[in-house]
């Protein structure tokens, strides 16, 4: 869906006839990116401006917003300024959430509250390797689901789309999100997604036992500086052998290694590597700065951001990065608490 500027809503959207996908292709640099490209996701435009922005409404006056502008670099300022009036006509609150440290100063520039949120995690594809003391854990549960009868292989779109395949994947959705408990719930909005309007551009592995999907993993494409494949969206049914998602994830990257793949992003983890020296000279909230790190410490509660973070750092990324969250026109506690609550995080 797209919304235009005011006042120019009977002007062709600047995205025409090329969709969010193909703009992304151009322009995109955010390695979680293709989050913009999510159902229920909303692309702001503006005329003369080759770009979007991406966001979600949440209730009458908030708006959370998703990586920083996807345009060319000398357009992002223009359609930023543009997407602040249009928000700022209907008197809109704003969180922007992913924000990369050259985001972080664009929106500190202008008058965002801007603080570092987590921290995202990649892998540079040449580089990687299962050699050595430090894999010796995940080499091992490998060769045991291995030796349990757990194959690997990938799904194309058109498999994908089979009744009976549907079927399978919706299983292991339902059968993992029981096993969570009875009061949880599937995190939304920063994450990945089966479905969508950009779905067949995401590529899917299954892990199969006895000829039963038992767990699966997307990845999504990134384009950019850094480009390759997010590591999106897992699930595993609760009676999968030890070791299948270690299976998977290695089967997967050393299929991405064969056809020359440069990167392979993990993706956001909010409220991890929280480091003083990453808060933007300019913008910064001590309050914020606080909250985050309480919630660092005893925040498991609200998002399981240490077992992700274990599970990336099991990997040894060769890259991590911080991740910024901004507020304006002012920072705003109801605004947190909609983002919260639309990530389902509570």
């Amino acid at each position: 869906m797209t919304s235009a500027a005011p006042g120019v809503q009977d002007t062709a959207p600047a995205l025409a006839p090329d969709g969010p996908l193909e703009v992304l292709q151009r322009y995109g640099e955010h390695s979680s990116g293709f989050l913009t490209l999510n159902d229920a996701i909303e692309h702001f435009t503006t005329p003369g401006v080759d770009g979007y922005v991406a966001y979600r409404t949440a209730g009458a006056r908030d708006l959370l917003q998703l990586c920083g502008p996807v345009a060319r670099p000398d357009e992002r300022s223009a359609l930023l300024d543009a997407f602040l009036r249009w928000a700022g006509s209907g008197r809109r609150r704003i969180v922007a959430v992913q924000l990369t440290r050259a985001d972080a100063a664009l929106y500190a520039e202008r008058g965002f509250v801007v603080n570092q949120f987590g921290a995202s995690y990649s892998i540079e594809v040449a580089r990687f390797t299962l050699d050595g003391t430090r894999f010796m854990r995940a080499r091992n549960k490998i060769k045991r689901a291995a030796r349990a009868g757990v194959a690997i292989r990938e799904w194309p779109w058109e498999e994908q789309q089979a009744p009976a395949a549907q079927r399978s994947l919706a299983e292991i959705d339902r059968s993992w999100l029981r096993s969570k408990g009875a009061h949880a719930r599937e995190l939304a909005f920063m994450v990945g997604e089966r479905g969508g309007p950009a779905a067949h551009a995401r590529r899917l592995f299954v892990a199969v036992r006895d000829g039963e999907p038992i767990a699966y993993a997307t990845y999504s494409p990134c384009f950019g500086a850094h480009p390759g494949w997010l590591y999106d969206l897992t699930r595993r049914r609760p009676d999968a052998p030890a070791g299948t998602i270690e299976l998977l994830f290695s089967t997967a990257l050393e299929r991405l290694r064969e056809e020359g793949a440069a990167w392979l992003h993990l993706g956001l983890t909010p409220m991890t590597r929280l480091d003083p020296a990453n808060e933007p000279r300019q913008g910064s909230s001590a309050l914020v700065a606080a909250v985050l790190r309480l919630l660092e410490r005893h925040g498991d509660a609200i998002y399981p951001a240490r077992s992700q973070e274990q599970f990336k750092l099991k990997w040894a990324p060769h890259v991590i990065e911080p991740e910024y969250i901004g507020f304006a026109p002012r920072l705003s506690a109801i605004a947190l608490w909609k983002l919260l609550r639309t990530t389902r995080a509570i």
